[in-house]
């Protein structure tokens, strides 16, 4: 019969992903550091986790997550709110931690999709809630259709900034410029 968890000991696991993420990136992070810097051993570990990517996601469900505090935009001025989210968000997740990041999600849905879909909820809130205040305000302004269905175009915008990351890539201008057309044409009143 395993031995019930130490909430001590989770704690300071959970702390000691979020702190490695930080300070050396998820490619970085290993069993041992995690171990060395919560003062458990691995054994432990392994007893509650059976990867990093588990540990990855239970440290970012019950935490800040990395990225949460991209500046999310809300003028008069719809485009460039847009331009500038994706902007932001693209830039905030194409660097080697935030591909290291992106991939490591996947690799939690892939063994764990309770988590998986946890993680994803967590993720998507913010998004969702800022496109549904802002697309609220633009139909107020006469800028969007009123049918416009507001999770749809957030889960977009999380599917365009994953893909990204995932590439490795930050998305340029023009290809922001291109998606925030395109997209307006769609939503237009």
């Amino acid at each position: 019969m395993p031995r019930p968890r130490s909430e001590q000991a989770r704690q300071a696991v959970l702390a000691a992903m979020r702190a490695a993420l930080v300070d050396e990136g998820y490619s970085s992070v290993s069993i041992e550091g995690l171990a060395a810097a919560a003062g458990v051993s691995k054994q432990t570990i392994y007893r509650w986790w059976p990867s990093k990517a588990a540990i990855l996601g239970e440290a970012l469900l019950s935490g800040a997550l990395p990225g949460a505090d991209v500046a999310l935009p809300h003028t008069a001025d719809l485009e460039a709110d847009l331009r500038a989210w994706f902007s932001a968000m693209s830039a905030a997740l194409g660097d080697v931690d935030g591909v290291a990041l992106a991939r490591a999600l996947i690799a939690v849905t892939a063994t764990d999709a309770e988590l998986g879909l946890a993680l994803n909820d967590k993720l998507a809130a913010p998004i969702r809630g800022w496109v549904s205040s802002r697309l609220a305000s633009a139909v107020t302004a006469g800028q969007v259709r009123s049918d416009v269905d507001a999770e749809v175009i957030a889960d977009q915008f999380v599917a365009m900034a994953s893909y990204a990351a995932l590439q490795g890539k930050v998305l340029g201008a023009e290809q922001v410029d291109a998606v925030v057309r395109v997209l307006m044409r769609g939503i237009a009143a």
